[in-house]
């Protein structure tokens, strides 16, 4: 695979094109927006794995010569008859700095399922507004790292399952459910009712979350970076516990906490192997 499969072309200065279609699309939209086209999935590991994951329908396929030529050396099934084309084609559907690797499809959203739907054992997470895509796709993927459940988020005020997030994801969308819900606080409470032990994560915490007295089925709550749990999630959690640090720095990136808690929850609840 060349640079200009995993690097696109466009160089600072160049104008913009006034002829380029309206129908591009932005890299991420909040759910706020009606979701009313495809998902949108570039790059190789994120492909790879909705072209491999028989609930995912697809609707297009691009490839460059390079990437269908690896493809049919992995042994992959394109499943859709795929468009072959120039690595600018896909670049114009993307963001000036998106590494797409040769490869986009279009295809449906995953189903959301419901909470009483979700298994009694495990770890879910509940994320409360964390907007960046970054951070969320990141979020995603420390959670198939770590056998998660699910994942409950909110329809406003959270990314949708596409582009930079779904590539920050590496593939994560298509292994961890996304439990779409309408208000956080009445997914909690019907959590707790179900039997789950809810534990927010907040620099405030009354304790370190390695002191308490973790049980499955666990959901972990993680707010937005500086403005952390909003106050009815704070209260409807079971236990707000914080994450200790040694050194001079308090504070983590939330998707570095969330891969943090992940671990100290999966070894207290005996999940990690070996």
């Amino acid at each position: 695979m060349n640079d200009r499969e995993s690097r696109p072309p466009y160089r600072r200065g160049k104008p913009f094109d006034k002829s380029r279609k309206p129908s591009a699309r932005p890299a991420w939209r909040e759910r706020d927006s009606q979701a009313d086209g495809p998902a949108i999935l570039y790059g190789w590991h994120t492909v790879t794995m909705a072209l491999a994951n028989p609930k995912r329908r697809i609707r297009k396929l691009l490839l460059t010569e390079n990437a269908e030529r690896r493809l049919a050396e992995e042994k992959i099934d394109t499943r859709v008859k795929p468009e072959i084309v120039r690595p600018q084609e896909i670049d114009r559907r993307l963001s000036p700095d998106a590494v797409h690797q040769g490869l986009l499809a279009e295809a449906d959203p995953l189903p959301s399922p419901d909470i009483a739907t979700l298994k009694l054992e495990g770890m879910v997470l509940v994320l409360d507004q964390i907007t960046d895509p970054h951070n969320v796709g990141a979020i995603l993927r420390s959670a198939a790292a770590f056998a998660v459940k699910a994942i409950v988020t909110t329809a406003r005020h959270s990314p949708e399952a596409t582009g930079v997030l779904a590539k920050a994801a590496s593939g994560a969308l298509e292994l961890v459910p996304l439990v779409t819900v309408q208000n956080l606080a009445r997914a909690l409470t019907a959590l707790n009712e179900r039997g789950f032990m809810t534990v927010g994560l907040d620099s405030q915490g009354s304790e370190d979350i390695a002191d308490v007295a973790l049980r499955e089925p666990l959901a972990l709550v993680l707010g937005a970076e500086g403005k952390g749990l909003r106050q009815l999630t704070r209260e409807t959690c079971q236990v707000v516990a914080r994450l200790d640090m040694p050194g001079e720095i308090k504070s983590l990136n939330v998707s570095n906490a969330a891969a943090l808690a992940l671990y100290v929850g999966a070894s207290r609840l005996g999940l990690m192997k070996g």
